[in-house]
């Protein structure tokens, strides 16, 4: 009789949320995605082929890190945006951007296109060092925003992205660490996503370095694309440069197993090489949140076995 009450008692929960589901559509997936777009910019917001692939990339995702923007006259991004909305209309997409960023002549933007209606932009802050003597660590310093997202387990989370230069990598990877301490206290949270073209492999990420690198170090970190996922369009290239990486347990929970990897936009669209690296050279990396209902099933389930240790 313990056992049935307590049993009937916590299932039910997990019952109203299975019959939910069951009854309607699936919960779509909340992806959080990172994409070099490898020099964006008029020239290419004036191919029409290029940005319907662009936009038909980028919508699959609530929030997309656009890196390589190099919009000097404010015209690619608009173009890019006006393009997206008009693919899908089921949504409603803004973009937030970075300042321009870069030493010397050669300069570039943050871009994040995320769903306003599955997301709120809470906060945004652009980094500089704060370290005296090392003003320039970054070629191009993390642009930082928060979000709220309601129904993703998670619920509010901060992406911190970075395009490291690849003849600095292991300098801006470690420095990136700093980054992260700053934004966990000055925003007082620890669901913190790193992401971005980390240049993080091959001859830009010497394996002799890598115990130089906190943010590979440091237990709390988990890295979602592996070394062995090739984030690359070329054929003759094969390194997993875009990365993913989240800070923290909770975070970490929140996430759908397996769900990183790169979308290899060549295949998908049964793209030649060469057409696709017109898109860019490099595959944009994605990652799969989990949704707030998904939680409460998984959250009752040690409940569930507690009380058949309690009735037996």
């Amino acid at each position: 009789m313990c056992f049935l009450s307590i049993f009937l008692l916590l299932l039910s929960p997990l019952i109203g949320v299975l019959h939910v589901q069951a009854a309607g559509a699936p919960a779509p997936a909340f992806k959080v995605c990172a994409f070099n777009l490898h020099r964006f910019g008029e020239s290419k917001s004036k191919k029409q082929d290029v940005m319907l692939t662009l936009a038909k990339i980028i919508v699959r995702c609530n929030v997309s890190l656009l890196q390589e923007v190099q919009d000097s006259g404010q015209k690619a991004v608009p173009e890019l945006m006006k393009t997206i909305n008009s693919f899908d209309r089921r949504h409603e997409y803004s973009a937030v951007s970075s300042e321009r960023l870069g030493r010397g002549t050669y300069q570039e933007q943050y871009v994040f296109v995320y769903r306003s209606d599955t997301v709120t932009l809470t906060g945004q802050y652009q980094y500089h060092d704060k370290r005296p003597g090392d003003v320039d660590a970054f070629a191009r310093e993390p642009f930082v925003v928060r979000f709220k997202a309601p129904k993703t387990a998670i619920k509010e989370f901060v992406l911190i992205p970075l395009h490291t230069s690849p003849e600095n990598t292991t300098k801006e990877l470690d420095s990136l660490y700093d980054v992260l301490q700053y934004v966990r206290k000055m925003w007082k949270t620890e669901n913190v996503m790193l992401l971005g073209d980390f240049n993080a492999d091959c001859r830009s990420l010497p394996k002799k370095d890598r115990d130089k690198i906190r943010l590979l170090t440091e237990d709390n970190l988990h890295w979602l694309i592996k070394d062995n996922m090739d984030t690359t369009v070329r054929s003759s290239t094969t390194c997993a440069y875009d990365r993913i990486v989240v800070h923290g347990d909770a975070f970490s929970r929140a996430i759908v197993p397996f769900s990183a990897k790169p979308f290899d936009f060549q295949k998908e669209y049964k793209l030649t090489e060469d057409q696709a690296l017109v898109i860019s050279d490099h595959f944009p990396v994605e990652v799969q949140l989990r949704d707030a209902a998904s939680r409460l099933a998984s959250s009752l389930l040690p409940l569930i076995l507690l009380s058949l240790l309690l009735c037996s």
